[in-house]
């Protein structure tokens, strides 16, 4: 453009010329055209000025539009400059930062591995420590005998602590002589898994072991066989069964020479000779371990017991031996009126108490041995008086001694079905009244009943009794007649006034065997039953028929009614509670044994088999039946 600008200005100088050059131009043309050629000129000029200024003003704006992209590039250059140079920074420190953490995370590791290293090598060393001790703890326990398996538990229908094993574990023993060392005691204890470092490591649960002894060599290979009292100590009702495993570790026991037991249920100590019964329990057993609950058995009645003391060891052996037992009374008394509980009366003090449909309030009270010479002799009876609220419940009263502790309507010697309130009078006439402790049971016939019981002694009265048999006068008086309608012994003097009014007033029951005399307005009442005769009132017939013609079924599976049910279950039933002779507990009468000569006797099923155990004799030493013993002392000692 600069170039194109001094080509117009030299073309403009050489017209100029030209018009000059050209003097010989008339005056006039000459004017006009020098006018016009000014006028190109000023106009060429003007045109020649402005394409100049236009072009200055490009140029300027060229250049500072060079000015502008040079400076923009020169900036973008800078920060492209700097953003590199910001991420070459940046790299650096990661790059620094990653080898700083990785040199602390190889560290970490180094110190961890260290520290795992150190911790297998405590472990490994406490393991060695924890083995050598019970390697020292089995040769104690076992008396240099180590035998420890770890065995599947199962449980089997069996009695006392006794276990079943496998025969690998009778030759493992008997390898080791453990046989020669008298009975064989196991110390059981429940294993679980917990684990340690991603590994499953089998741990004890210290809480849940016991001991027991061993009843035979038959279990399926890899597995143990426990009884419900082991398997109950080991394995709680709330317990997790998930895990059966256990180890078992023969151990020897010494032998206890002391053992505190608590009731857990109240009405244990109720049991007359509870301390022959907890005997007989416990000869199921080979050891008792502090902390566990044992099961003791009367009739159809179970007891447990937890063993709070044991001496002279927490785990000892009870065969062979003799034990001081301590019982104490539970902790807190349970629901009386559901649980077998005798609660105690006191002679003249009333007892308020509430009874259900279909359950049984058992009470207790005692007759020492001047009540009982008093009641012999005539001179008192026992009066047993229930009094019931009037509304729609009703009761039964039933009365019963030893052995015979929980009186029911199947078992008693005594009772009154009357309807409300109820007394039993025991006299010189119930042969069976001794001295000793007597069990009521008040059993709620229909509906809640709310009752009041009372045990006094009365003085005996020989007035007759309204509704009684009439009887004749055992005196001979010459000066009395007989009535005619009552029958009755009465004086000459007033038997016709007498007979006036007991024609007008009374009235012999005209049933063949009743005789009872009965006033006119109470005669309408008076019914008889149709199966057994006997005389009711008409209100009664109901329960009469309900409590003594309903048949009831004894757990031998005889059927019989109420009457007939209480003789068999007193003399006849197998399953009768009788005392042993031996033992001293209460058991079951059983069949007849097979012995003869034990039939002869008179023993029961149970003697039979208890009486075969043998005892020293006082005399002599030698070892002897029990149920021998008696003429071993007369044919040997001359003894009676």
């Amino acid at each position: 453009m600069w170039e194109a600008g001094k080509e117009m200005k030299r073309a403009g100088d050489c017209s100029a010329k030209a018009v000059i050059s050209q003097s010989i131009v008339p005056a006039g043309a000459w004017t006009i055209w020098k006018t016009r050629n000014d006028a190109i000129f000023n106009e060429t000029r003007v045109y020649q000025e402005n394409m100049w200024d236009t072009f200055i003003g490009r140029k300027a704006k060229v250049e500072e539009i060079e000015e502008w992209e040079m400076d923009y590039e020169l900036r973008s250059a800078r920060q492209k400059l700097e953003r590199e140079q910001r991420e070459r920074k940046e790299r650096a420190r990661l790059r620094i930062e990653r080898e700083r953490k990785a040199k602390a995370e190889a560290l970490r590791q180094r110190e961890a591995i260290e520290y795992a290293r150190a911790v297998k090598r405590i472990e490994a060393s406490d393991a060695q420590i924890l083995a050598d001790k019970q390697l020292e703890e089995s040769l104690l326990l076992g008396d240099g005998i180590i035998f420890v398996q770890i065995l599947e538990a199962i449980p089997f229908d069996g009695l006392g602590d006794k276990i079943k094993l496998p025969p690998s574990c009778f030759s493992e023993l008997s390898e080791k002589r453990a046989l020669d060392k008298g009975p064989m005691y196991f110390l059981l204890s429940k294993l679980h898994q917990v684990s340690v470092a991603g590994a499953n490591v089998m741990e004890y649960e210290t809480d849940d072991m016991t001991h027991s002894g061993v009843l035979e060599f038959t279990a399926p290979e890899g597995y143990v066989e426990l009884p419900p009292h082991v398997w109950g100590n080991l394995f709680p009702a709330s317990g997790n069964l998930n895990n059966t495993l256990i180890e078992v570790r023969y151990v020897r026991l010494p032998k206890g020479t002391y053992a505190k037991l608590q009731a857990s249920e109240m009405g244990f100590l109720d049991i007359p000779n509870h301390r022959a019964v907890l005997e007989t329990g416990l000869r199921q057993h080979a050891t008792l371990s502090q902390g566990d609950i044992i099961t003791v058995n009367f009739g159809d009645l179970s007891y447990r017991l937890h063993v709070l003391e044991l001496r002279p060891s927490t785990s000892v052996s009870v065969l062979e031996t003799d034990i001081d037992v301590d019982i104490v009374t539970a902790v807190s008394a349970m629901d009386q009126t559901n649980k077998h509980v005798l609660i105690p009366l006191i002679f003249g003090k009333a007892e308020l108490g509430v009874v259900n449909e279909g359950n049984y309030v058992y009470y207790k009270f005692s007759v020492d041995d001047d009540t009982c010479k008093e009641i012999s002799l005539g001179k008192a009876n026992l009066e047993v008086k229930l009094e019931a609220e009037m509304n729609e419940g009703d009761t039964d009263l039933y009365v019963s001694r030893h052995p015979i502790i929980f009186p029911t309507k199947h078992q008693h010697e005594w009772s009154s079905h009357d309807l409300g309130s109820k007394i039993l009078i025991l006299g010189d006439k119930n042969h069976g009244l001794s001295a000793g402790t007597y069990s009521i049971g008040v059993y709620g016939f229909k509906k809640l009943t709310k009752y009041q019981i009372l045990v006094t002694m009365k003085e005996s009265s020989s007035g007759q009794r309204v509704g009684e048999v009439a009887l004749p006068s055992s005196e001979d008086n010459a000066d009395s007649v007989e009535c005619s309608n009552c029958k009755r012994n009465i004086s000459r003097k007033a038997i016709m006034l007498h007979e006036a009014y007991c024609a007008r007033h009374n009235v012999v029951c005209k049933y063949e065997g009743c005789g009872v005399v009965l006033r006119k307005e109470e005669a309408g009442d008076h019914v008889h039953c149709n199966k057994c005769q006997r005389a009711l009132q008409s209100g009664e017939m109901e329960k009469h028929m309900k409590v003594f013609h309903e048949l009831l079924h004894c757990s031998c599976g005889v059927i019989l009614e109420k009457e007939d049910m209480v003789k068999h279950q007193s003399s006849v039933c197998p399953k009768r509670l009788i005392a042993c002779r031996f033992c001293g507990d209460m058991v079951y009468a059983g069949s007849s044994p097979m012995d003869v000569r034990d039939r002869l006797r008179g023993l029961s099923e149970h003697e039979s088999v208890c009486g075969s155990r043998t005892a020293p004799c006082d005399s002599c030493g030698r070892s002897v039946m029990l149920k021998e013993m008696d003429i071993h002392m007369i044919a040997v000692h001359q003894k009676n």
